[in-house]
């Protein structure tokens, strides 16, 4: 049986689609697409995927690395949709995507980008999953920063939360949301501005949607 692929994203950085082998549905991250002036950074970003995922293995609720070569990056499908189109808004989500999380830090890893919301899925059964490792913090020391990182990993978890089911926020997760950590103000403050014009300029993303645009060439 032939492979078929779709094609879900095709930036500056490369394309990523889901591809069917025999009946099986993987995800492909093919960096050979990649603009040349962007092919270092897209090798980079791929790379630190794959040591994620090697390093979260066996992890229910994250993809399986089945293969990086230097060139493609395959991972497996989780069946799911983004949480910016299924909205959930029951509570078990959130008590198992904070389980999620504190499974992702214990093994010593950071997404550093859940303020996305296509990273998060809500699986059909309703469940959390997670995506996207590609700036993940994978080098394991669980120092004073990756505590931080940490924490503002679960407080966009809560952020996602406020948004589709602010009435189960308890009184600790509040006051989380209300002191972000002193290098998220001053991101905020000084370099985020910038962030948000080259994404929107260069790789077309816009505002929290996160899935870029698909290149003509």
């Amino acid at each position: 049986m032939p492979d078929t692929t779709t094609l879900l994203k095709a930036d500056e950085l490369g394309r990523i689609e889901i591809v069917e082998r025999n009946g099986v549905r993987c995800i492909r991250r093919d960096i050979r697409a990649a603009r040349w002036w962007a092919r270092a950074f897209a090798h980079r970003a791929a790379a630190r995927e794959a040591r994620a995922l090697a390093k979260l293995e066996g992890i229910d609720g994250v993809p399986a690395l089945l293969a990086w070569n230097g060139r493609e990056l395959l991972r497996s499908y989780i069946d799911g949709r983004p949480m910016q189109q299924a909205q959930p808004r029951d509570t078990a989500y959130y008590r198992n995507a904070l389980r999620l999380l504190a499974q992702l830090h214990r093994r010593g890893i950071v997404h550093n980008d859940l303020a996305k919301e296509p990273n998060w899925l809500v699986r059909v059964d309703g469940g959390p999953a997670l995506v996207d490792f590609q700036i993940a913090w994978t080098r394991g020391k669980r120092g004073r920063l990756f505590r931080l990182l940490a924490r503002e990993d679960l407080r966009h978890l809560l952020k996602h939360k406020r948004t589709y089911c602010a009435h189960a926020l308890s009184a600790r997760q509040q006051a989380m949301l209300n002191t972000p950590a002193p290098h998220s103000r001053l991101w905020r403050a000084t370099g985020k501005r910038l962030y948000k014009l080259i994404a929107r300029r260069v790789f077309g993303y816009w505002d929290n949607e996160g899935k870029g645009r698909v290149r003509d060439s």
